[in-house]
């Protein structure tokens, strides 16, 4: 099986060689990785060259309105659907708020209900639960408080009357951190009468989204925690959009990659964004002979990350596992879950984050918006949960670095 060339990966993040960032080990990357040199001179590419109206019949404006209908085109392909079902904003909470309107509006009268998780991140709970304002049946998909994950039975017995319409769920929590199995629930949902919505932000950065075979609605996930830009990408198939009272301009109603775009797009960073399926097509041609289909390369290059965070997580995972003074959210099984490791401390778990930075071990803690899966699972928010997350450019170096920095700070 072809291993993933740390050494080429880690050329490609000019990070890895700024004065500022080289000291420490970086594990916050669930709250933001670091973004690709790609993304990077295309950013700074528009910004000196085609920072004007794009579109403009003048060399500066078509440029600029070409590079944002690239990253658009190749995103989509690289994800498997057609280039219209691909909507950029501001951020994914934006997005997802902006989908729940709409939502709101189709819902209205039906007498219907929706089902969430007490396992998401807010952004993809409250939105929703919101609905209930509107005479929306809100139904909840708990998750087991004592190892955060979600059983499909719970799921099965809330589709049970036929009355759900939608149901809202992560691909995994950002720190549960389990990998839901998301075509099974989506088709358990479609064959209840419900479309589907899924918060991909804490899975997207450990692989792109094959939007086909995971057979969702709608997937939405951050551009920023996926080695680009600070943008929020909303994929949503054609029926699903097209079902949907429009968001945007009514004049634009007819296009559906602005039928949720209510503000004006960053056009900047939509450009940039084309930077991430150049980063994509940089990692398979490095390690892949041959030509593939663009959704070919994506799921290549999927597997290719996975495999190499399950290597490089194993290790923190039998750590933290072995230690009785913490807890460690969600599976043990590195091949389970996405890299991204939360413990309970039984304490203040933001000191012990500070005594990590000065020890050279940049994360965080906090509650990460995840108040709901904390509290369910019995954790105080005051708090809160240690949180490392790596990605594929994560090196075993660091972690062994991690590991002996934690073994001495708690």
């Amino acid at each position: 099986m072809t291993q993933l060339d740390l050494t080429f990966v880690r050329s490609q993040f000019p990070a890895f060689s700024a004065p500022l960032l080289t000291g420490h080990a970086f594990f916050e990357n669930a709250g933001g990785s670091y973004p690709c040199l790609q993304v990077v001179e295309r950013l700074h590419r528009f910004y000196t060259e085609r920072k004007v109206q794009p579109y403009g019949p003048y060399p500066g404006a078509e440029a600029g309105g070409a590079e944002m209908d690239e990253a658009r085109e190749r995103l989509a392909a690289l994800m498997g659907l057609a280039e219209d079902e691909l909507s950029f904003g501001p951020s994914t909470s934006a997005n997802t708020f902006v989908l729940a309107q709409a939502v709101r509006l189709w819902l209205r009268g039906k007498n219907a209900a929706i089902v969430v998780t007490n396992q998401d991140h807010e952004a993809n709970s409250g939105v929703w639960r919101r609905l209930a304002d509107e005479g929306v049946e809100v139904r909840e998909w708990q998750l087991d408080p004592a190892t955060g994950h979600l059983d499909l039975s719970r799921l099965q017995a809330l589709l049970a009357d036929g009355r759900v319409r939608l149901v809202a769920f992560p691909h995994c929590s950002n720190v549960v951190a389990e990998i839901n199995p998301v075509a099974e629930i989506c088709a358990m949902a479609r064959a209840a009468g419900a479309r589907t919505v899924v918060d991909g932000v804490s899975y997207a950065p450990h692989g792109l989204p094959d939007f086909g075979a995971l057979g969702c609605d709608a997937y939405l996930f951050s551009a920023y925690k996926t080695y680009g830009p600070h943008q929020g990408i909303l994929l949503i198939s054609q029926e699903f959009g097209a079902e949907l009272p429009a968001q945007g301009h009514w004049f634009n109603a007819g296009t559906l990659y602005k039928r949720f775009t209510p503000a004006g797009p960053d056009h900047a960073q939509i450009a940039a964004s084309a930077g991430m399926a150049d980063y994509v097509d940089a990692l398979y041609a490095h390690h892949f002979a041959g030509k593939a289909e663009p959704a070919a390369r994506n799921r290549a290059v999927h597997d290719l990350m996975r495999a190499q965070e399950v290597a490089v997580v194993e290790p923190l995972l039998e750590y933290l596992a072995g230690r009785n003074d913490l807890r460690l959210l969600g599976p043990r099984q590195a091949d389970r879950r996405a890299p991204t490791v939360a413990v309970d401390l039984g304490r203040a778990a933001e000191p012990v984050s500070e005594s990590l930075g000065r020890e050279g071990i940049a994360c965080w803690a906090g509650d990460f918006y995840a108040v709901r899966p904390l509290e369910a699972m019995g954790i105080d928010r005051s708090r809160g949960v240690l949180r490392m997350s790596a990605v594929h450019y994560t090196s075993p170096e660091e972690v062994a670095r991690l590991i002996a920095v934690l073994e001495r700070v708690l």
